[in-house]
């Protein structure tokens, strides 16, 4: 049941506190309902809040529909291999939270979370003091929009949007648009201002890039199959650092397929480096852009490879395809742009976010301001997290896999309620 409340509630106990209502946290809500363990989920907006406030228009996912697996509810769709548009998406979450009832505290953001001197902890709420014996913090890594400091050098007349608010081509003002960030995101953005006949500038950063399909099938479907999607951060080639990398860049748009920046360059998308600064009228970049498109290419053959391997290792019969060659190449790496001459009237920061974890007054952080953690369990008995990226696998952040790290930490949210020790104390 959904409670939305605006009123201050009285002190409360509670087993179990989840903090979040998105995937990760009612993913968690479900595995506690079903072992039948006390719980509460504080969502400070509403559940699911980023996917119906924080998507541009043309919007889907970049996996198949069939990766939406969360627990007790996995895609029943007709269109597995289809993905889902934005407004689907959502249609998918509110059926899952009518499917289970999970009890969320709606509009109830927690503004402090702390250990008491009794060992369990207190939570700092909107709407009253709550006590919980377990915390599971799951309220995502997409909490504070980046905005570099040099866009307060722009005039007001050009329109600064972050990735999160932009919305479609049309409401855009008049002009070329400055799009900065080549993740999903920005590649994405840059694509639908590009395919409306809107004059589309990109700072082409370092995020890789992959194919949609080879050899005849999704590389979803491959990379599935083979177990890569199954190798825990630890035993991944790229280790730890693989979850500090950009998502692979490619869009579900028009049934799925491939982004080469290469390609819109040709069609008269322009194309920059890594974004520098302001200096008067002109943008300054990397003189990169030649080696974040190689590095990007690399990446896209990286996985045709890991694709060749297991194809190959297993017999499989399977189409060969030519090897990718560039249809582009810069003549040079622009290093400025003037952007009154170049007409531009807009940008768009698509540069990511930082968490938040002010609110979090506990010793589970290293120096970095990071999550200490193994798998969600941290250092602190009875403190959780859920939902970030590569906690254990490429699924964890996602709709695929984030049910598996709530079921594993039921395991050990279970095992404290049942021994009654207590929850405070270093592990």
């Amino acid at each position: 049941m959904n409670m939305y409340r605006s009123e201050t509630l009285p002190a409360q106990r509670v087993p179990v506190a989840i903090i979040g209502g998105g995937q990760a946290g009612l993913s968690m809500s479900w595995h506690l309902k079903q072992a039948g363990i006390e719980h509460l989920v504080f969502e400070r907006k509403r559940c699911f809040s980023e996917w119906r406030e924080a998507r541009w228009d043309s919007f889907c996912l970049v996996t198949p529909n069939w990766q939406c697996r969360l627990p007790g509810f996995h895609y029943a769709g007709k269109d597995p291999n289809g993905f889902m548009l934005r407004q689907q998406i959502v249609e998918y979450l509110d059926a899952y939270i009518a499917n289970f009832e999970p009890p969320v505290l709606e509009g109830v953001e927690v503004t402090r979370l702390w250990r008491n001197p009794e060992g369990d902890f207190s939570l700092k709420t909107s709407a009253g003091d709550f006590i919980a014996q377990q915390v599971v913090l799951a309220n995502g890594v997409y909490q504070v929009p980046i905005i570099p400091r040099s866009a307060e050098r722009l005039p007001p007349h050009i329109l600064q949007l972050h990735s999160s608010n932009y919305r479609n081509p049309q409401s855009m003002p008049p002009g070329a648009t400055l799009v900065v960030g080549s993740g999903q995101s920005g590649c994405q953005i840059a694509e639908d201002l590009h395919l409306a006949g809107r004059q589309a500038h990109l700072c082409v950063g370092r995020a890789p890039r992959s194919p949609r399909v080879y050899r005849g099938r999704e590389v979803t479907d491959w990379l599935t199959e083979s177990g890569y999607y199954d190798i825990p951060y630890e035993n991944h080639p790229q280790k730890a650092t693989v979850r500090e990398k950009t998502n692979h860049y490619l869009t579900g748009r028009d049934g799925g397929r491939e982004i080469d920046l290469r390609q819109r360059a040709l069609e008269g998308m322009q194309l920059y480096g890594l974004f520098k600064g302001v200096e008067g009228s002109r943008f300054l970049f990397e003189p990169d852009l030649t080696r974040n498109l190689a590095e990007a290419d690399r990446s896209y053959n990286n996985i045709r490879e890991l694709v060749d391997k297991y194809i190959h290792d297993q017999g499989i019969a399977a189409p060969v395809e030519p090897p990718y060659v560039p249809a582009w190449t810069p003549p040079h790496d622009p290093v400025e742009l003037d952007y009154e001459a170049a007409g531009i009237t807009s940008i768009v920061w698509a540069i990511g976010f930082t968490p938040d974890y002010r609110w979090v007054d506990l010793p589970v952080f290293n120096g970095r301001g990071q999550p200490v953690q193994r798998r969600g369990v941290t250092p602190l008995s009875g403190v959780y997290f859920l939902g970030l990226s590569w906690q254990n696998t490429w699924g964890s952040g996602r709709f695929a896999d984030v049910g598996k790290d709530a079921e594993y930490l039921l395991g050990h949210i279970a095992k404290l309620v049942s021994s009654g020790e207590p929850r405070a104390v270093a592990a």
